[in-house]
């Protein structure tokens, strides 16, 4: 299997594949209904985005990476 996840959008309507390669010297066959892939099927959201001139001051502030102290 190739590690090429992808997205199938809403609005998509056809066949949804499998990428495979054989990377070996000996052939390989594949049975019927053998299980060579699986799909995750993610919620989404769409946000609406609300400009601003100043943002909150939270607890964290303007810290990075780690500055929670966690």
């Amino acid at each position: 299997m190739v590690n090429t996840p992808g997205t199938v959008d809403s609005d998509y309507r056809g066949e949804i594949a499998v990428v495979l390669v054989n990377l070996g010297v000996e052939p390989f066959t594949l049975a019927p209904q053998e299980r060579i892939a699986q799909i995750v099927f993610a919620r989404h959201e769409i946000a609406t985005l609300v400009e601003v001139a100043d943002l909150d001051e939270t607890e964290r502030g303007a810290g990075g990476y780690g500055s929670t102290g966690t």
